[in-house]
């Protein structure tokens, strides 16, 4: 598998069957991305999500499916009419790539701010999981873990937290875009996540994991 760090939580994955697209939103560069198999939401949220460049996005990429998570499918306005909303305990297949939509709930923002569904992805029964805003764990192992670094609704001793929760052999630091020190935070992950398990992308490079 290859991963490759578009910007926030924005990856491209690339598997032995499919390409598949994670999250672009406003704070990623994800426009020159042809041969996708799929688009996939976690939820609502601008940074997850830019409306405005996704028709661009798909036209480009005939061939891909846009999937999306319950609250989007209802609340973003100018959505395009052809996607696919995912519930979780669905088991989506691009190729032989398999996709489990596990979680569901936005990590919460602060006090009674309403939350919204958010559709963790987790590929090939834990090759990868993506969790969006959240903090899922699911009942089984994780090779490869994007883990979100910075926002709103974090502080970093959860991340910490919830990379020593999920065990993955690798932790992928995303959801940066906000912070003008990503290698800080980045750097503050590794210092107190289980020795040698964080490792930070080079946004815009192709990594194999």
């Amino acid at each position: 598998m290859k991963i490759t760090h578009l910007g926030h939580a924005c990856l491209l994955v690339e598997t032995d069957s499919a390409r598949l697209l994670l999250d672009p939103g406003t704070m990623s560069s994800f426009d020159p991305v042809r041969d996708l198999d799929a688009v996939l939401v976690t939820h609502q949220h601008a940074d997850h999500l830019d409306v405005e460049r996704l028709p661009a996005l798909l036209a480009a990429n005939p061939g891909a499916r846009l999937v999306v998570d319950p609250d989007t499918a209802t609340a973003v306005s100018g959505l395009p009419e052809v996607h696919q909303v995912a519930q979780v305990g669905d088991r989506l297949t691009f190729g032989g790539t398999t996709i489990d939509v596990v979680g569901g709930l936005h990590a919460a923002v602060y006090g009674a701010v309403p939350g919204c569904t958010n559709s963790a992805y987790l590929l090939d029964d834990g090759a990868l999981l993506h969790p969006g805003d959240s903090f899922f764990v699911p009942d089984r192992s994780v090779d490869v873990l994007a883990v979100a670094i910075d926002g709103p609704w974090l502080k970093l001793a959860e991340a910490v937290d919830y990379v020593r929760a999920v065990a993955p052999r690798i932790a992928v630091p995303i959801h940066e875009g906000g912070t003008s020190e990503p290698e800080k935070y980045a750097g503050m992950l590794a210092a107190f996540a289980p020795a040698g398990v964080v490792s930070r992308l080079v946004v815009g490079e192709a990594t194999s994991v």
